[in-house]
């Protein structure tokens, strides 16, 4: 038995390492990489792929877990290893279906379809990176066949970024919100406050840009000496270590808000990351997070819950004006926060209002998840993109670049990926309700610019965790309540009907 848990917790450090690097050359390729590397990093990115891949479905390691699996040893484990041995065998008996050379192969087409994905948005030009995208599709759809989880085909996919969600049930709560959202929204735009509405015409500078996201990180307790903040066509977050956490953000943007609101959502991903389990849970499978759709609840917790309300403008504000008096010198708070809070359907997904951004993630479901059941085609993705937007937000898109280019993520094969964005949106407003209930003084220590509480409350009730228990225990456990798409429509209807005047 020791030399069993031995060898498993040498291997999950060692593979913990090689995640390490792949994080190191994903997070160079879209920041810093010359656009001719990318050929050679789809080698390297490859190879890495296939030698974590291999170590984690080895025989050896298979054997140990199998071994301290069996009744009479495991009932012998301590609590820690007992945890660690559980997860780690439901996690093999999964990648164990996968051969490496798929995972190479997947790899190697992934990387060089990032670059094409860039060049066809640059040129407005879907059929520049359809060819790609026709290639990660059939991947997919092999891989749900190797994986084959019961169900339709998508939930294969849907599993490994939201372990134990479904279509089944996520259609369920999609098609609830759905209808809400575009209801209130219908409601909101027949409103005089809506038609007099006016487009803000305020320009920062990069500079004061960059000054103001150097002062949200400092203030909401990112320490400096474990993370770096660069800039990416599409922000992101990555770690390479327990202190070595990069996110990105883009300061080149029409929005002059882009960049603070995308900094504050990443700077929430990264607090999610140096918060996870570390002492004896450290360099194994228990610290990460259980599902993507958690991850994004903390982003979205930062930019929606606290960026996005009147405490956090009550003690921002004053600070813009001292960063460009001139600018600022008419407007007065209230005027500031109704335009922060603005609803203005968007063709972007990232530059989208609070509002209306669940409805850019319902698209992308109901596209993807349709192309790996056979529904439609790659080439018929471009026209469906415009009609579902058409449908849902009343706008429609005249180019590739604003449409059906604009992400990142199908480059990369995160199909599965995009309702995350939603389920954590859906987190974010159950965890601020209950930390309003459990800190009734939680607006004023926001007005305050008192963020320690909120971390640490964040800390005991998400972070902690880790792997122990999945998404939807965690959110139980905390709130009462599994995913619960009305306590978020109550949470927008409150805020913007009020706003609106409805």
């Amino acid at each position: 038995m020791k030399e069993a848990l031995e060898f498993i917790y040498k291997e999950q450090k060692e593979i913990s390492t090689l995640g390490g690097v792949a994080a190191l050359l994903g997070w160079d390729q879209m920041t810093y990489m010359p656009p001719m590397g990318a050929e050679e990093r789809s080698d390297q990115t490859a190879m890495i792929s296939r030698i974590t891949h291999e170590r984690i479905i080895s025989d050896q390691l298979w054997h140990h877990i199998e071994s301290l699996s069996k009744l009479e040893t495991f009932e012998k484990l301590a609590d820690k290893d007992k945890s660690v041995v559980a997860r780690l065998k439901k996690d093999l008996e999964k990648a164990r279906k996968v051969p490496p050379e798929f995972v190479e192969k997947m790899a190697k087409t992934t990387t060089l379809a990032y670059p094409a994905w860039q060049m066809a948005r640059e040129k407005n030009d879907f059929s520049i990176f359809s060819p790609h995208l026709e290639k990660i599709v059939g991947l997919e759809k092999e891989y749900c066949d190797l994986v084959n989880i019961p169900g339709p085909k998508y939930n294969s996919l849907l599993d490994d970024y939201e372990e134990g969600m479904t279509v089944d049930k996520l259609k369920t709560e999609f098609e609830y919100l759905k209808s809400q959202l575009v209801e209130t929204l219908q409601r909101i735009k027949s409103t005089e406050i809506y038609n007099k509405q006016e487009n803000f015409d305020k320009k920062f500078s990069i500079k004061m840009q960059r000054d103001i996201c150097d002062i949200i990180i400092d203030k909401i307790g990112l320490p400096k000496n474990r993370v770096r903040l660069d800039i990416s066509t599409h922000p992101f977050t990555t770690s390479m270590g327990y202190d070595d956490v990069r996110f990105t953000t883009n300061f080149d943007h029409e929005n002059p808000l882009f960049s603070l609101f995308s900094t504050v959502h990443e700077s929430g991903h990264a607090l999610y990351e140096l918060g996870m389990p570390k002492d004896e849970f450290k360099d194994t499978v228990i610290s990460d997070a259980p599902s993507l759709g958690l991850h994004e609840s903390q982003s979205r917790f930062w930019e929606n819950m606290i960026a996005r309300s009147k405490p956090f403008w009550n003690y921002f504000y004053p600070i813009f004006k001292e960063f460009s008096p001139t600018q600022f010198k008419d407007l007065d708070l209230e005027v500031w926060y109704r335009y922060v809070n603005q609803v203005r359907p968007s063709l972007i997904r990232v530059d989208a209002d609070e509002l209306t951004y669940c409805l850019h993630v319902i698209l992308r479901f109901e596209l993807e998840s349709a192309l790996i059941d056979d529904k439609i085609k790659v080439s018929e993705l471009p026209g469906l993109w415009n009609e579902k937007m058409n449908e849902m937000l009343g706008i429609k898109p005249t180019t590739d670049k604003e449409g059906v280019l604009q992400d990142m993520h199908w480059s990369g094969g995160d199909f599965g990926y995009f309702p995350t964005y939603a389920i954590g949106t859906v987190y974010a407003a159950q965890l601020f309700k209950k930390l309003s209930e459990d800190n009734p003084r939680v607006n004023e220590e926001i007005e305050k610019g008192e963020f320690g509480n909120i971390l640490t409350w964040l800390g005991e009730h998400v972070h902690k965790y880790g792997r122990l228990m999945d998404s939807d225990e965690i959110i139980k456990k905390c709130c009462g309540d599994g995913l619960n798409s009305k306590v978020y429509v109550s949470y927008l209807k409150d805020k913007y009907y009020n706003l609106y005047g409805v």
